[in-house]
């Protein structure tokens, strides 16, 4: 059965909602990019850069049959990118289309690994 846990003091969560832009770029190209994201702090871990879908261009995006398992979020999905000259990176974007409700704000946002991308860049 998997767990599902509360975020509290021994493994926090906050979330906030930014109106900077965000990019992600492979090979060079801009495969994604929006004027807002939603940033995720979770306990220790980097800050994640959740970008709205509705925000995005998902012509580069290809769904994967991946999944996880996170006891605090949630099942997340992912989808593959595609570079500009036909390259795949697999499951490299993940994201939470029915997530817990102490993270709902990130519901169907899409998040990249950083290291499976040339860069993600903020502001």
């Amino acid at each position: 059965m998997r767990r599902h846990l509360e975020p509290g003091p021994d493994h926090p969560i906050t979330i906030e909602e930014k109106n900077t832009p965000v990019s992600v770029k492979l090979a060079g190209d801009i495969v994604l990019a929006s004027k807002t994201y939603v940033e995720l702090r979770e306990a220790t871990y980097p800050a994640v850069a959740y970008i709205p879908r509705e925000t995005l261009d998902l012509s580069r995006l290809i769904r994967s049959d991946h999944t996880t398992w996170c006891p605090y979020k949630g099942e997340a999905a992912y989808f593959h990118v595609r570079g500009a000259k036909g390259e795949v990176i697999e499951n490299a974007v993940w994201t939470y289309e029915t997530p817990f409700p102490a993270v709902a704000a990130i519901k169907d946002a899409l998040a990249v690994y950083p290291n499976k991308v040339d860069a993600i860049e903020i502001g």
